[in-house]
Parts: C-alpha cells; structure tokens; sequence
C-alpha cells in the first residue's frame, strides 16, 4: 500500500524534526489496510510506540456518541426535533427560559450554544453525567439562540450523553462499549485507565517551552463529566479503523453486525449548518463535513492531555484514516497528511489570502465565552487581540491547566484582515495558512470567532 509507505515516511522526519516522541496511523482503502508506528509511547519510561498501542480518542468521541443518539432515533426512543427538556426535564441553564428552546439536534450539531467550552466539574462514577447537567443549569448560560450559530460545543455533546442514560437506563460507558465497541468489533477499546494500564497505552506530552523538549503529561485524562465529549474512551488505530468503515456507508462493521443504517450514515454526513467562513467547516451530525479538491472529506480531531488524535472517513473513495501523536505538535502532521491524501483524489488548492485595507473599528471591544475574555483592540493596521483565562474556581483552573500542561498565559496576537469579516495572524505566511488559524466575525461583529468557537461581544471600543 503506497499510501502508508508516504506516512511512514514523513512520520519518522517530522518527530524528529519537531521532538514530538511519538505517532501511530493507519489507512483503509478499498479492502487494504496497514498500520505504523514511530516512536515512543512515553518518554519517561522509554516504552516503544506500537501499532496497537491505545490512546485517548478525545474529541472523535463525538461521533460515537451522535452513533448512539443516532440507533435511538432508530429505535423510535428519540426524536431529533424534539425539545430535549421532554426527555431530561431537568435540564436547565443559568440562562432563564434557553434550555426550553433547545432540540436533541441542536445537542450534536454544535448548534445549542450551550456555554460551556471549558466547564470542567469533577465527579466520577455512576452519577458523572447527572452532576454535570446539575451544575450546568446552576454555572453556564448560552452564547447565542439555538441554531443561529455554530459553535463547537463540548456542553452539547456531553448533555446528549446524559439524555442516553436517561431514556436507555444505562451508564454512558456501558452504552458506548456495548452499542458501539462491541457492535463494531473494537476489541481493543475501553473507558478506564485501570484497564488501559494492562495493555500498551500512550500518554501525552508538552513541549518544554525553552528547550523544546518534550515532557509527560501530568494529567492523564480529563474527569469523567465529560466522558461523551472525549475524556475516557481509550482504544487503538485498529479500532478507530473499524469505527470509521461503519460511516464509509451502509452502517455495517467490519464485523458484519449493523451498527446504523445507510439512512442514519448519510443523515449524519449531510450538511446542517454552514457558517460560510473557512476556519469553521461545514457540520453534519457529530462529523465536521469538508470538501476537499472536490471530495467529501468526513474529519474530527480529538485532543486529550498532550495528545492529538485524528479520524478522517472519504465515502466517495472507500478510505478511513486514522492517528494518533503523544504531543499537540503533531496536529500539523495531521494537517499535511490530510491534504495530501486528499490530494490522491484530485487537485487540492491551497487556500490564498491577501492583506485588505478596511474599517477595523467595528471590530474592537471584550468578546467573552465560557472562562475566556478576548480584548480586541485597533493597532497599526491591525487587530490585537488579548485572550485572558479567567477560572469560574481552583477546581476548574487545576483541570484546565493540567490539560494544556500549565498556566495559561498568551502574548497578544495581532491580525491582518484578509476579506470580509475575516483575520489571518501577522506576519506569517499567507500562502497556505491552514484555516484553523483564522479569526472570524458574524452579525456585525456581534461574535468573534476562533478554533471553530464563538465569543460574544461584551462591550465595543468608544467612539
């Protein structure tokens, strides 16, 4: 298989031109499938990367938790237009009279504006999911009307998980590891790092901000309040591999046991909501939906405690991709080989951006989001934005920073616009930029958004 070869290839020199200490991939293309390894899995014991190490799947989690909401909805348990306070009564926000508003689709659409991007309660065990909503309804309000944006929602997903326990009687991690690792064959998947630890699993690492460095996570997985957006699922590229053949499709594992059917497959693969700006792409259910080059490119990525994991599923060409590197570094690894893959299929262009001469004053003022303020200031021709965290409280500060490996303190960024409503960062080059570097704005310059997240306008500058 030539496809492998090629990241083999560029694997082994990008962690060691980058001191990322390891990656594991894989492909399935049209009845073929190979997997590689490089590396190690933690630098502190030196243990080798292997091909069927684990890892943490973080955010890809998603989909899987839109697959079970999805077999409910077959099942007839659910209905996706249905306000979710028919089936959670208890679900409020700080917000009055926003949860109401709120339908089960809005939950895997990132569509709730539900605010709760870094809300981080610590609870575990059976009543996990139930403390969230608990304290959601008591902490987080919302950023916008359900609908009326996208923006990429943990809160969401997480609440859609409780709403499975809920009207199935059973604990998100039985769901999960019954109705999709065991349906798909996924034998080598779990929700514990007390049964990771049996097996060969990786951890994450930080760049040492001097020497560049890397070094293991103090953290190895976020609490378990946030199991249905990422924080427990652990598995291999094996079996990200057999998730992602179920949505190559018609819902069928490669164990030959239905998953989904083809109508829930391509349902959550149609666009609902495009915001029309390209550092946000276009979202299905639970899938981010790109066009690359002309194809289809299903994608989500998944971060954990210095980990980054990606799961990649073109239906048009029969292709899962999936991998996994101990260091956030290796998110531009996973770029590149997105688009070269892509790029098998047809002529991918990079995107071309130029400096634009505008009014920048509409832009400026304090934009906030959950434990986040943004100061927007007009400087030299530019945009300078200040991101400040602000904890709700020390437990929420202790989980956040554990998860970004450390305080949280950024220099300001200044931005050049490059079109209507949209920023690029000074003084890189705009050829090529990946999207995910962008800042947009929406409604007026009412939200500003960043990462695929919105932030909404607290005050503008005078004048």
């Amino acid at each position: 298989m030539n496809e492998i070869a090629h990241i083999s290839e560029r694997a082994a020199a990008f962690c060691e031109a980058t001191r990322v200490p390891g990656f594991v991939a894989g492909i399935y293309h049209s009845g073929e499938q190979a997997v590689i390894a490089h590396g190690v899995a933690n630098v502190a014991t030196g243990a080798p990367m292997r091909e069927d190490t684990g890892f943490l799947f973080g955010s890809i989690t998603k989909i899987m938790t839109t697959t079970l909401l999805l077999q409910q909805v077959e099942r007839g348990i659910l209905d996706l237009d249905a306000p979710v306070v028919d089936y959670l009564p208890e679900f409020r926000l700080a917000t009055p009279g926003t949860a109401e508003k709120i339908r089960v689709r809005h939950l895997v659409t990132h569509t709730s504006g539900i605010d709760a991007d870094l809300f981080f309660p610590d609870a575990a065990g059976r009543d996990a999911l139930k403390t969230y909503v608990e304290r959601l309804g008591k902490e987080c309000g919302t950023l916008f009307e359900p609908g009326e944006y996208v923006s990429y929602s943990n809160g969401g997903m997480i609440v859609a998980g409780r709403l499975l326990e809920v009207v199935t009687g059973r604990p998100y991690h039985e769901l999960i590891e019954h109705d999709v690792f065991a349906a798909t064959g996924m034998a080598g998947a779990c929700t514990s790092a007390e049964r990771a630890i049996l097996r060969s699993t990786a951890i994450g690492h930080f760049a040492d901000p001097v020497t560049g460095a890397a070094r293991p996570t103090g953290m190895f997985m976020l609490p378990q309040t946030w199991g249905p957006a990422g924080s427990t699922p652990i598995g291999t590229i094996e079996d990200l591999l057999a998730f992602g053949r179920v949505h190559l499709g018609d819902g069928v594992a490669p164990s030959g046991t239905r998953v989904l059917s083809a109508e829930s497959v391509a349902l959550m693969r149609s666009v609902t909501y495009d915001l029309g700006t390209p550092n946000t792409s276009p979202v299905g259910l639970g899938w981010l939906v790109r066009s690359l080059g002309g194809t289809t490119v299903l994608t989500m990525s998944g971060a954990s405690p210095g980990g980054m994991a990606v799961l990649v599923v073109v239906p048009e060409h029969e292709l899962v991709f999936a991998a996994y590197g101990n260091d956030p570094r290796a998110l531009a690894l996973h770029d590149e080989l997105l688009f070269w893959l892509a790029g098998q299929f047809g002529e991918v262009q990079a995107p071309a951006y130029a400096p634009e001469s505008i009014d920048l004053q509409p832009y400026g003022g304090t934009y906030r989001s959950n434990q986040l303020r943004i100061d927007v200031r007009v400087v030299d021709g530019g945009l300078e934005e200040r991101v400040t965290y602000e904890p709700a409280d020390d437990e929420q500060e202790r989980i956040f920073t554990g998860f970004v490996g450390g305080s949280f303190t950024a220099p300001p960024q200044r931005y050049v616009p490059v079109g209507k409503d949209l920023f690029a960062p000074a003084g890189v080059p705009l050829a090529g930029l990946p999207s995910h570097y962008l800042v947009s704005y929406h409604g007026g310059a009412a939200y500003r958004c960043a990462g695929g997240r919105m932030s909404r306008r607290e005050s503008a500058l005078p004048g």
